[in-house]
């Protein structure tokens, strides 16, 4: 039987016999109804009692302390035990950590000891590679203390050749000083030349910048005889033309006369037949009237294909502004029966904006006759009609001023007043479309500033 049980069986018996010996006091304490500390003998029964159970308690302690030390240990050393066991956890802990650390330090060693000795074999083959090397050098130096040899008597020699270059460049040194006194005098005398260089390349320059300014002025003059010339030949072939046709009999219409125009925009494209027959029929009555003149227009003589109407109908019905013409295709005579026509159309978009400079010539009123300033103005006022139809307008005339006579003969009056040069311009009145009339002012300008203006 183990200590245990011998222990447990003691306590019980013990335990057993205080009891029956704590019942027999109470029972005798209570017959004796004695009395403890003035107490009612009931109470002091029950005092007993509990004494009983008191003593039977500590025997019981006393017995398990006194014969058990690991009881003891539990009991009064419990709380120590706890700290150390957790003490001795986390020592667990981090020796566990170390251990792994250290497990990974030696792997890492374990590699690098594998790597040394991967290089402690390459070093060794190098090792032999250097020493064949070393075998090979020292042959290779034995050839070069013979080499030093032979160099050190060559440099007694080039010692020699050194003296002597020595004193050649001493002579060289004088002679470069020589050289360097005459170039500062060349460079001396080359300043002067420069400097002389520039004056006259600055007169030289003056005097071309003016040429160039009359040359200028020439070619612009000349640009202007040119368009004029230009302008003039076209007339002469318009009159050639119309001569060629009074020779043939009279000419009623002639070839590109517009028979009737008109500004046009289409909002509705299902109205774009309408607006072009419209036009075809103004042009029928026109056409009638000049080659059947005193009659009533009877049928249509005006002729143009359907492929021309179809065209010019798809041209102008995208909303924007056309300027449409119906015109001759041809010179027609007084009395014939069908005159051909063509249709076109342009932008109706702005030319010129007022005030813009349309063409411009220069003249001196002091030197020319009434007559030829009037000569002069025709001129100008046919450039600008020649470059506003190159530029699109479609009109032929143009228009000075209100178009009185009156005001154009006291324009050239005011302008005899003056007896120097001076440039004379047409200028837009104001904004011009395509459709025209172009519409001008007639301005004498000097020196940028407006002297005259018409009326």
């Amino acid at each position: 039987m183990s200590t245990g049980l011998i222990l447990i069986v003691a306590i019980l018996v013990i335990g057993g016999v205080i009891a029956t010996v704590g019942d027999r006091i109470g029972t005798k304490v209570g017959k004796a109804r004695l009395s403890l500390f003035n107490l009612r003998p009931r109470r002091t029964a029950t005092l007993i009692t509990i004494l009983t159970g008191i003593v039977v308690a500590a025997s019981t302690l006393g017995i398990l302390f006194a014969t058990s030390g690991p009881l003891r240990t539990g009991v009064f050393e419990l709380g120590t035990i706890q700290r150390k066991l957790r003490w001795a956890r986390a020592d667990l802990k981090g020796a566990k950590s170390q251990l792994e650390t250290a497990q990974a330090q030696k792997k890492r060693t374990e590699a690098e000891l594998n790597r040394a000795k991967a290089q402690e074999i390459a070093a060794q083959k190098q090792l032999t590679n250097t020493q064949k090397q070393i075998a090979t050098i020292g042959g290779s130096l034995k050839s070069a203390i013979a080499e030093r040899n032979r160099a050190m008597s060559d440099r007694v020699a080039i010692q020699r050749t050194l003296e002597q270059n020595r004193s050649q460049l001493q002579q060289n040194r004088s002679q470069l000083a020589t050289i360097s006194e005459q170039v500062l005098q060349f460079r001396s005398n080359i300043s002067q030349l420069q400097a002389e260089r520039s004056r006259v390349v600055a007169v030289a320059e003056e005097e071309i910048n003016a040429k160039n300014a009359v040359i200028n002025e020439r070619e612009g003059r000349l640009k202007q005889l040119e368009a004029q010339q230009d302008l003039l030949v076209q007339e002469i072939g318009k009159l050639d033309r119309e001569a060629e046709g009074l020779r043939r009999g009279n000419v009623a219409i002639q070839r590109g006369q517009v028979l009737s125009s008109a500004v046009v925009r289409i909002l509705d494209p299902r109205s774009t037949q309408t607006a072009i027959d419209q036009l075809l029929r103004e042009a029928n009555r026109a056409a009638t009237q000049l080659v059947r003149p005193g009659t009533k227009p009877q049928g249509q003589i005006i002729q143009i294909t359907q492929a021309e109407v179809d065209q010019l109908i798809k041209q102008v019905s995208n909303g924007q502004d056309y300027v449409v013409r119906i015109s001759a295709a041809a010179n027609y005579l007084t009395g014939e029966n069908l005159v051909q026509v063509f249709a076109e159309a342009a932008r109706n978009q702005v030319v010129f904006r007022e005030d813009d400079l349309i063409a411009a010539t220069s003249l001196n009123p002091a030197t020319l006759s009434e007559v030829q300033i009037q000569q002069r103005i025709n001129l100008l006022v046919t450039a600008a009609g020649f470059r506003a139809r190159r530029l699109g307008i479609l009109t032929d005339t143009v228009q000075i001023g209100d178009g009185r006579v009156q005001d154009l003969l006291a324009f050239i009056e005011k302008l005899q007043g003056y007896n120097e040069t001076i440039e004379l311009r047409t200028i837009a009145t104001e904004t011009t479309f395509t459709a025209g009339p172009l519409k001008v002012n007639l301005v004498a300008v000097q020196n940028g500033k407006e002297l005259l203006r018409s009326q």
